[in-house]
């Protein structure tokens, strides 16, 4: 009975109905993440320490580093999932599953201890001085180099368990280890509490990460014979086949994640000469961005499976109404938050620091990053579409496209022109060319495959 749900969820259900299944678990997850994140920011924030919060800001492009391993075997080994479940090639489905889960553990121990081991020079490539040294590597040693492996296990294990439309269980696993951390935070922050300021919120992040992991772990148990989902080392096969497809898409989608931490440390050091007020404005508008970013991303992510099922299947013309219904619902969103960012930029980024040098640099930076709210949607929605069709090379190339030919360029030059205050803009201008290609190649798409489109 379960199995026949899973199929008509992909084949019959109405499109609106099995996007909203698949994608408003994973909106609100993605907010509860937002949320989770924002909470270190909130909490460290009420110390009103700038070095503290700087310290949190400076160590986020490590933690964005986590996504090129959560990629590499999450989005890669998710998309093979869905689409052998389109061919119903059920044990490639297993095989390649428990491949992803084990070599996402292994990645994320050797992270860890690559990043301990190498702790000080890494501390001076993102941008920590002798002001924020400290804090930010009491940051890292919870978040780091203990808590990569379970931080990458956890969202590789969301992204298998959503692989077969199970994305209310998914999104279950990751709100809860989200949920624990928000309680967490202040209790290990707070003089009240533990008193261990940023090294509290890295804590506090272990602690919920491991609990989101069991979550997994013992949602596969109980599910046991009734999930093609499967961690049994018994099952791990390095297969050719299998490394080959699941890299072709996780690899681009890897680079993707690694550039976009390559432009993260060079925002921040270019925002860390101006002073920890000027990081820690940063740090704070860059969180409050990602409440629309994350809210995109999770859309796009929702409906991968359903896409990678109809295409693998031949239902072709169940692909496109899916990938055009969801930019129906997206753009009007997105176009109505560039707004509220615009008018309430100065209410917002005070309600996480209440320090006048943060307000102003937070309110122009965040006003700054809200206009690319709508180019993004279009762009991630797009790139979630490559990735959920194998075509891993059209990724790649927008991933290149976005930090290496556009962003980091835009940096550099309009750092020079209008210092500091220019540094918010480089992502928008970068995301405005990225969705015009992207409306071109999705064109492309549906023509190319036009022929092969069959009716609901």
């Amino acid at each position: 009975m379960e199995q026949n749900q899973k199929i008509q969820l992909f084949e019959s259900m109405p499109i609106p109905k099995a996007v909203a299944q698949l994608s408003i678990p994973m909106v609100f997850s993605s907010l509860v993440m937002v949320l989770y994140n924002m909470a270190d920011t909130y909490f460290v924030g009420m110390l009103n320490d700038p070095v503290q919060n700087a310290a949190v800001a400076l160590a986020a492009p490590v933690l964005l580093a986590f996504n090129a391993v959560n990629n590499l075997f999450g989005v890669g080994t998710s998309s093979m999932m869905s689409r052998a479940m389109g061919r119903k090639d059920y044990n490639t489905v297993e095989e390649s599953s428990a491949f992803g889960f084990y070599c996402a553990l292994v990645s994320g121990i050797i992270f860890g201890i690559l990043c301990t081991v190498f702790g000080s020079p890494l501390l001076t490539l993102i941008g920590a001085d002798e002001t924020t040294r400290a804090a930010t590597q009491g940051y890292m040693f919870w978040t780091v180099s203990l808590g990569a492996a379970p931080a990458i296990v956890n969202v590789v294990m969301a992204y298998l368990v959503r692989s077969e439309g199970a994305s209310l269980h998914a999104s279950i696993g990751t709100m809860s280890g989200c949920i624990l951390n928000i309680i967490l935070d202040p209790i290990f922050i707070l003089p009240w509490g533990l008193d261990m300021g940023a090294a509290g919120a890295g804590c506090a992040t272990f602690i919920s990460n491991c609990a989101a992991c069991l979550y997994f772990f013992v949602l596969l148990y109980v599910k046991r014979g009734k999930t093609f989902v499967c961690v049994n080392p018994k099952r791990f096969r390095f297969k050719k086949a299998i490394a080959a497809e699941i890299c072709s898409v996780g690899i681009p989608a890897s680079i993707q994640n690694l550039l976009n931490v390559t432009g993260m440390t060079i925002l921040n050091n270019f925002t860390s000469v101006y002073g920890a007020d000027a990081v820690a404005s940063m740090g704070i508008s860059y969180k409050i961005y990602m409440v629309p970013m994350q809210i995109t991303l999770g859309f796009s992510q929702g409906i991968m499976p359903l896409v990678s099922y109809t295409f693998s299947s031949g239902n072709r013309r169940r692909m496109k109404d899916t990938i055009l219904f969801a930019m129906k619902i997206m753009l009007p969103i997105l176009a109505a938050m560039t707004v509220l960012y615009n008018i309430g930029a100065g209410g917002i980024v005070r309600a996480f620091m209440d320090n006048e040098a943060i307000v102003s640099y937070g309110a122009a930076f965040l006003r700054g990053f809200s206009l690319g709210f709508v180019f993004l949607c279009v762009d991630f929605l797009s790139v979630g579409v490559f990735q959920a069709l194998g075509f891993g090379k059209y990724a790649l190339i927008f991933a290149i496209m976005r930090k290496v030919i556009l962003e980091i360029p835009l940096l550099f030059l309009l750092n020079y022109l209008f210092p500091l205050y220019g540094l918010a803009y480089a992502q928008a201008g970068a995301e405005l060319v990225l969705s015009i290609c992207a409306v071109i190649m999705l064109r492309h798409i549906f023509k190319k495959y036009q022929d092969n489109m069959s009716v609901d």
